[in-house]
């Protein structure tokens, strides 16, 4: 059986697979905004039911990237759209090696490709959920198990359960919004989380490090307030750092820095002029912006380095030299747990409480020598100031790790750096050529919709040679444009900790969806345009 017969043998069981039915006809834009915020409450609703069973010590395994995979720990949206992306993943390199030779142009096989992937999801549902519960992430509450009289490996089958079923009701929610509503659902959760973490990031009073609020406007009326630093040792090394860093200043800046940026690029483009072939008078543009393949290639990127975090992670706990040092101090007992491994030495912390020994918090392993080092992602000037990287990396001493040296802090940083850059370019173009963005399919979507450039023949081959000429080269710039915005927010840090990545995708999503509404509204008024932006079947 060769492989293109493989997938149409698979081809009854992925048309089996429930899915939300696509429009037979234009949607008005006011049911498609009903429909997009009805998905969003939804999202909010899920997002706040905690996980029943599931102990206060257990661990959050993708700390780093909760941002941009728009999860919650410890509730139904625990996987957020990691499972999305990983299965888009997995595809797209399958496509751009060309082992799956599927021709996405033909109706049947781009159904059977879609029927691929949503099931690939499920699988990768149960792939990033089920380690999460064996490998001692996903902890049973033994209160819970001793209340109901079962055992703690019963609590621990109804957390994957309920971490499934939420991982599965995202693949449809996320459909709902593509079909039925605004924009994408996987931008659309994005956009909700970050956007929660900048407003917490803002005006959240609850204690943090310090002794000082979260949020940096109620954290600096607690510096003023409580005369933190004063005029004599404000210019000097200390204050500013003082102020830059623990007063959250330079993570201001960043933020704001960043979504300026997005918009410049966003909104550089070439346009092409085009004019109807039957309608005298009817004339438009097709933009190939500086970024045309959007920033959501970089979640790919992200995804990649997140997935490999995890499996070393968990083949460091399983088959690493496991060491153990308790700190007590404060009423609170602070166990570091580390992993050596031939990847390299992990830490990871749980807190419990001095007196009565309950759970409080459990910390991620993260890595802190060796390869897996190398290939974790920057999330923060804590990660690369070397007075800030030994402060992150407390209890290093105490299992006996020696301390980070500063050329691998700097080694960190460039493979990092290559990371976003050489996987922004591969991904923006396996990106381009699996979502219909080629010069091939845009020359034969403008045809079809009974566009033509001017001065050119009305014919698809002379308007994909035309387009030949700006959208393979902008691709890569773009994918290097977005990998060096990705690290300087990465490197400078974010309000909230929204993430440099996830603040990038929150503010590109957010000013093409604008013109997403824009757009539909000229389908509104002028119908005929409805062919040219595929809104209707």
């Amino acid at each position: 059986m060769n492989q293109q017969s493989f997938f149409y043998a698979i081809e009854p069981f992925v048309r089996r697979l429930p899915s939300v039915e696509r429009p037979t006809g234009h949607v008005h834009f006011k049911r498609k905004l009903s429909w997009t915020l009805a998905i969003l409450l939804l999202y909010f609703v899920l997002g706040n039911i905690p996980l029943f069973g599931l102990s206060a010590a257990s661990i959050d395994l993708f700390s780093s990237y909760r941002a941009f995979f728009a999860g919650s720990f410890g509730t139904m949206m625990l996987l957020g759209i990691g499972p999305i992306v990983t299965a888009s993943i997995v595809l797209q390199l399958l496509v751009g090696a060309d082992i799956i030779k599927l021709n996405l142009s033909d109706p049947r096989d781009q159904a059977i490709y879609q029927g691929t992937q949503k099931a690939l999801v499920f699988l990768m549902v149960a792939v990033e959920g089920l380690p999460q519960v064996l490998g001692g992430y996903l902890l049973p509450d033994e209160g819970v198990a001793n209340a109901l009289g079962v055992s703690l490996g019963i609590i621990s089958l109804l957390i994957f359960i309920q971490v499934f079923i939420g991982g599965s009701l995202i693949v449809y929610m996320d459909e709902v919004v593509s079909k039925w509503g605004v924009g994408s659902g996987v931008g659309l959760f994005i956009v909700a989380g970050i956007s929660q973490q900048l407003v917490t990031g803002l005006i959240n009073p609850a204690t943090g490090e310090a002794g000082l609020s979260v949020g940096i406007i109620p954290k600096w009326i607690d510096i003023i307030r409580l005369q933190l630093i004063s005029f004599d040792t404000l210019f000097t090394s200390e204050g500013i750092r003082f102020i830059m860093i623990t007063g959250g200043i330079l993570a201001l800046i960043s933020t704001i820095l960043i979504i300026l940026l997005v918009v410049l690029v966003e909104s550089t483009r070439i346009e092409i002029p085009l004019a109807h072939s039957r309608v005298r008078g009817a004339r438009g543009r097709f933009p190939v912006k500086l970024v045309y393949a959007s920033v959501l290639p970089m979640i790919l990127v992200r995804a990649i380095q997140a997935n490999i975090e995890m499996l070393g992670a968990l083949l460091a706990s399983r088959l690493g030299i496991v060491s153990t040092a308790t700190v007590t101090g404060e009423g609170v007992t602070t166990v570091y747990t580390g992993y050596s491994s031939l990847l390299g030495n992990f830490i990871s912390q749980s807190q419990f409480d001095a007196a009565t020994g309950a759970a409080i918090s459990g910390q991620s392993p993260h890595p802190v020598s060796g390869l897996m080092y190398y290939l974790s992602p920057i999330v923060g000037p804590e990660d690369w100031i070397p007075s800030m990287v030994t402060t992150s990396t407390a209890g290093m001493a105490e299992l006996g790790f020696s301390p980070i040296a500063g050329y691998q802090i700097l080694l960190h940083v460039l493979t990092d750096s290559a990371f976003l850059i050489i996987g922004g370019i591969l991904f923006a173009i396996f990106w381009i050529e699996t979502t219909g963005m080629g010069p091939k399919s845009v020359a034969a979507k403008i045809h079809n919709s009974g566009l033509q450039v001017p001065g050119y023949r009305r014919n698809p081959a002379s308007i994909e040679k035309l387009m030949e000429r700006y959208i393979p080269k902008v691709t890569v710039i773009g994918g290097v444009i977005i990998g060096v915005l990705t690290l300087i927010a990465s490197l400078m840090g974010t309000l909230g900790g929204a993430g440099g990545t996830g603040l990038l995708l929150a503010v590109s999503i957010v000013y093409r969806l604008y013109e997403q509404i824009a757009s539909e509204q000229i389908q509104e008024m002028y119908p005929m345009m409805q062919k040219f932006f595929g809104a209707s079947v």
